[in-house]
C-alpha cells in the first residue's frame, strides 16, 4: 500500500492555531489590529513603503490598475502563460488585455516579448514572477519608463523570492500578492498590495472597505461614530483579523518555507539529471526562485507526452498538475488581441509540476523520481 503524494499542501501548525484563537477570545474578527500588524510586518519584509491586505490577489491586481489610473480604452500588456486573474484584472478596469509572449526558460514576459505588442494605448504591463520565478523587472523598465507606462507586478508566486539581491515586487510601481493556500505562505484565502506610492496605498485602502471616508475601525473605536462618506464606488475588499492572524504566523515560517522548497527542488534536479528528455525549470541569473512551482518541460526525446506523464505519476498515487495555462485559449478570452504566441503555447502543452511542500519526505520524493524514471525507460 502506498499513500498519495499531493502536489502541495500548506505548513501550519499549533501556532496558527493559537493565533486564531486569540483573535476569537478578542471579540474582534474582522479587518482590524491584526491586518494592520500583518500590513506592517509584509512591508518590512518585502522591502516595501506600503502594504494594503485584501480579499486576494485578483482584488488586489484589481485595486492596483485603479489607483494607477488604468481604465476604460487603455491596452495592458500581459502575459497569456498565467493564471486567467492577471488577464481579467485588465478587464475589470474596462481596459482591453494584450496578450504577450514568454521565455522559454523562465516563463516570464521579457522587455523584448513585451515591445512586441505594445500599441498608442498601453498604459500598464503585468509583469508576472511565474511559479516564483523572479522576472526582469530592470530591462522591462527600461521599455516602459520613458513611455510612462506603469508596471504592475503580478507577484502571487513571488513571496521569498528575489531579484538583484532584493525581495521581488520591490521594483514595480504597485505589486499584488497571493495568500491562496496553493502560494508559498497562506491565510487561506487574502492578498496584498504594496507599493511606495502613499497616494496609491491611501486610495486602495479606502476602496477595499467601500471608499468610505471614515474606517471600521475608527468607527468601531468610537462611542459616538462619525458620519462617513462614500466618495467615489469602492468595494468589499477586505481581509479580516482571523486571516492576518494566520499570516503573521506564516511571515515567521517564509525563510524556513524557502530555504526548504529550494532544497527539494536542488534534490529533483540532481536525482532526474541523467533522465533524458526532462528540463526543470532553474534560477534565472538575476534572482533566487522560491519553487513555488517545481514545473519540468517534456522534450521531444520522453518517451510520454505531459499527458502521459501526469497518467504515469496518477497511477502511482502521484498527484502532479499540468503547467500554467494560457489565458488567450479560454473562451473567455476568444478573439483577445495578441501577437505570436508560440513559446505560451508550446510550454503550455509541455510542461508539468512536481510536487513540492516542506513537510514532503526524502522517501516520497524518490518515489516521484522512480516513477519518471520507469516512465522513461518505457516501464
Amino acid at each position: 500500500m502506498t499513500s498519495r503524494i499531493n502536489v502541495m499542501q500548506p505548513w501550519l501548525g499549533p501556532e496558527e492555531i493559537a493565533a486564531v484563537t486569540e483573535v476569537l477570545t478578542s471579540g474582534w474578527v474582522a479587518q482590524g489590529p491584526r491586518v494592520a500588524a500583518f500590513e506592517a510586518e509584509f512591508a518590512r519584509i518585502q522591502q516595501a513603503q506600503h502594504a494594503v491586505a485584501t480579499s486576494s490577489c485578483t482584488s488586489a491586481l484589481h485595486l492596483a490598475l485603479i489607483v494607477a489610473g488604468v481604465g476604460r480604452g487603455d491596452d495592458v500588456v500581459v502575459p497569456s502563460f498565467s493564471f486567467i486573474a492577471t488577464a481579467n484584472a485588465s478587464t475589470y478596469v474596462g481596459a482591453r488585455p494584450v496578450f504577450a509572449d514568454v521565455d522559454r526558460a523562465t516563463g516570464n514576459l521579457t522587455a523584448e516579448t513585451v515591445a512586441a505588442v505594445l500599441t498608442e494605448r498601453t498604459r500598464a504591463v503585468i509583469v508576472v514572477d511565474q511559479g516564483g520565478v523572479p522576472a526582469d523587472l530592470d530591462a522591462i523598465r527600461a521599455l516602459t519608463d520613458p513611455r510612462g507606462i506603469v508596471l504592475v507586478e503580478d507577484a502571487a508566486c513571488g513571496a521569498g523570492s528575489t531579484y538583484r539581491g532584493r525581495p521581488v515586487g520591490a521594483g514595480a510601481d504597485v505589486t499584488a500578492w497571493s495568500f491562496h493556500p496553493r502560494k508559498i505562505i497562506t491565510t487561506g484565502e487574502g492578498g496584498m498590495l504594496t507599493t511606495s506610492r502613499a497616494d496609491w496605498a491611501e486610495r486602495a485602502r479606502r476602496l477595499r472597505e467601500h471608499s468610505m471616508s471614515v474606517s471600521a475601525a475608527t468607527r468601531h473605536a468610537s462611542v459616538l461614530a462619525p458620519v462617513e462618506e462614500y466618495v467615489e464606488v469602492g468595494y468589499n475588499y477586505r481581509m479580516t483579523d482571523l486571516q492576518a492572524a494566520v499570516g503573521i504566523v506564516q511571515l515567521g515560517r517564509l525563510p524556513a518555507i524557502v530555504a526548504r522548497r529550494r532544497e527539494i527542488a536542488a534534490s529533483y534536479s540532481k536525482q532526474i539529471a541523467d533522465i533524458p528528455g526532462l528540463r526543470p525549470v532553474e534560477d534565472p541569473a538575476w534572482g533566487t526562485c522560491n519553487f513555488q512551482s517545481y514545473w519540468v518541460e517534456a522534450l521531444p526525446e520522453y518517451p510520454l507526452d505531459r499527458e502521459g506523464v501526469l497518467a504515469h505519476l496518477a497511477a502511482a498515487d502521484i498527484s502532479a498538475r499540468r503547467g500554467i495555462m494560457a489565458a488567450h485559449r479560454q473562451p473567455a478570452y476568444a478573439g483577445n488581441a495578441h501577437g505570436p504566441l508560440p513559446v505560451t503555447e508550446h510550454l503550455t502543452d509541455t510542461t508539468f509540476i512536481l510536487p513540492v511542500f516542506h513537510q514532503l519526505s526524502e522517501s516520497d520524493q524518490a518515489r516521484v523520481v522512480d516513477a519518471l524514471r520507469t516512465a522513461a525507460a518505457g516501464g
